[in-house]
């Protein structure tokens, strides 16, 4: 009996399901299951289902305490790729512009460094986590909290194509079909984690789901970094909670790089014109608009747009709902 026939009766019966049943409901269902055929079927909708026995199954997330049957893939990407160094990057769906930045960047500069960047493709940090490890021209996965086939948010189906089409995978552990529901995504949250050998919490609230992230990788000994925040941010309470109770502080992409063993790539020095270097000095201080650069740095405002695209381009700023950022 294969662990698929395991995740098709969950689906069928709406239950979480990680064992074989002892029940008489799943001796009938077994008795009319036909695994080819299921397979074929979930093979001619361009999905992929690996048992949790399979040698390629992710070790890591193997070894957690209640593994899933198996994973359900979307996506031509290897799945052994999911062995390599991967990073749980979460945090608040109603995140600041600070936080969206900072996700982004992380993402980045972590498939950069050859990082698997994992999260859940929910609004808001999971969202720019992908977009930036995207960015990086490197690996990201998204787990789902709901069926293989549907994508959640909608307003992500763009963004999960992009994952595909880059060689990324969408992964769940439940069947075609089966409908987002609130106890599913805790759920979710265990695999994030079990995927990663680390996690990063950027912004979240008090009872953040980012925060049963961290402690489903608490549980399993594995290693989680928190984003400080603004004090006075009630989108910064729950990741600050997290460094009071010993997660280590997240200041650089190269921080949990380092607890990896990985060397961060070097960026190559790029040369840019004396205006933009005053206004990338400013820029550095701390987030602002192009008002306040213009009144801070003394660059009227034809030279100011000038240099400020001269940034963007070389990738050294990134600006985000009016207001520049530094992007490394």
């Amino acid at each position: 009996m294969s662990e698929l026939a395991v995740a098709t009766y969950a689906a069928m019966t709406g239950t979480h399901v990680l064992e074989r049943p002892a029940t008489a409901r799943f001796r009938t269902f077994l008795r009319g299951y036909d695994e080819e055929r299921e397979r074929r079927r979930l093979a001619a909708a361009g999905f992929r289902f690996v048992g949790r026995s399979e040698e390629i199954f992710p070790p890591l997330l193997r070894a957690i305490h209640d593994p899933p049957p198996g994973l359900y893939v979307r996506g031509d990407g290897s799945i052994p790729e999911l062995a390599r160094p991967a990073v749980a990057v979460v945090g608040a769906r109603a995140c600041s512009p600070y936080g969206r930045h900072v996700a982004r960047m992380v993402g980045r500069e972590l498939a950069a460094a050859g990082v698997v960047v994992v999260s859940g493709l929910a609004r808001g940090v999971d969202g720019e986590a992908h977009r930036g490890a995207l960015d990086g021209g490197g690996a990201t996965v998204a787990v789902l909290g709901c069926g293989i086939d549907r994508d959640y948010p909608a307003a992500h189906a763009e963004l999960a194509a992009r994952i595909v089409a880059a060689g990324g995978l969408i992964v769940a552990e439940y069947a075609p079909g089966v409908e987002p529901a609130p106890w599913r995504f805790p759920a979710r949250n265990r695999i994030v984690a079990g995927l990663c050998l680390a996690t990063i919490v950027i912004e979240a609230r008090e009872r953040s789901g980012a925060l049963i992230t961290a402690d489903f990788a608490l549980e399993e000994g594995r290693d989680v970094f928190a984003v400080p925040g603004e004090i006075t941010s009630s989108l910064s309470t729950g990741s600050n909670a997290l460094l009071r109770l010993g997660a280590t502080p997240l200041l650089t992409a190269g921080d949990v790089l380092a607890s990896l063993g990985i060397e961060p790539p070097a960026h190559p020095a790029v040369a840019v014109s004396p205006d933009a270097e005053l206004v990338l000095e400013h820029v550095r201080v701390g987030g602002a608009g192009a008002d306040d650069l213009a009144r801070s740095t003394g660059v009227d405002a034809a030279r100011l747009a000038v240099a400020l695209s001269e940034l963007e381009l070389a990738g050294l700023v990134a600006l985000d709902e009016g207001v520049y950022r530094a992007a490394r």
